[in-house]
C-alpha cells in the first residue's frame, strides 16, 4: 500500500505489465479492508467485494471496463431493520498520463484519472464503483413507507370551515 493511496482497498497495478497481458484483473477486498469499507460507507457489513477490470489502450491513456460486485448489508430506511442486498456496477473509466493534462482547469474539460508513475488503484476503483452503486434510502424488500392517515390530522383551516358550516345553516334575515 503507497502511502498516498485513498480508502482502506488499495490494489496498485502496473499498467504496462497488465497491458501486455491482455488478461482481466481481479481484486478482490479481504474481510479487514471489507470492515474498513463498511465503517465508511455506514453499512453494517460487507461480505464479498469484488472487481474484475479489463484494460485496453497504452501507457499514457487507458481505458478500464468491467464490473464491480459485492454482496452487503445495509439499514432499512423505513424499519431500521439490517437485511442483505447486492450491488453490480458497470465500470467504464478512462486514465491518461498524469502529465497529459497538467494545467487544464477541471471545468474545462472532462480529464480522465490520473496514471501515476506508471500504476493505477484496482482497489480504490472498486470501492468508488461501491460507493455509486449504493442506495441512499435502502429498503427491504416489500417494505413500503406510510404516511400518517390526513384525517387524524387537526388542521387550523378545518376549525375555520367547521365555522363557515356553522354560518350558512341559520339562514335567518
Amino acid at each position: 500500500m503507497t502511502p498516498d493511496s485513498v480508502g482502506p482497498f488499495s490494489r496498485p497495478i502496473l499498467v504496462e505489465r497488465t497491458l501486455k497481458t491482455g488478461q482481466p484483473v481481479t481484486v478482490e477486498a479481504n474481510a479487514e479492508e471489507r470492515a474498513a469499507l463498511a465503517r465508511d460507507f455506514g453499512l453494517p457489513g460487507i461480505a464479498r467485494l469484488t472487481g474484475t477490470f479489463r484494460l485496453s489502450g497504452s501507457l499514457h491513456r487507458l481505458q478500464v471496463t468491467g464490473t464491480v460486485e459485492a454482496a452487503l448489508t445495509q439499514t432499512c430506511v423505513v424499519t431500521l431493520e439490517p437485511f442483505d442486498g447486492t450491488v453490480s456496477e458497470e465500470v467504464d473509466v478512462d486514465f491518461a498520463d498524469q502529465d497529459a493534462f497538467a494545467g487544464t482547469p477541471a471545468e474545462d474539460a472532462d480529464i480522465p484519472d490520473p496514471i501515476v508513475n506508471g500504476r493505477i488503484d484496482l482497489g480504490s476503483l472498486t470501492a468508488e464503483f461501491l460507493a455509486l452503486g449504493l442506495d441512499p434510502y435502502p429498503r427491504k424488500d416489500g417494505v413500503a413507507f406510510e404516511t400518517p392517515a390526513a384525517e387524524a390530522e387537526e388542521t387550523p383551516f378545518a376549525a375555520l370551515q367547521g365555522l363557515k358550516g356553522q354560518g350558512t345553516e341559520g339562514g335567518g334575515g
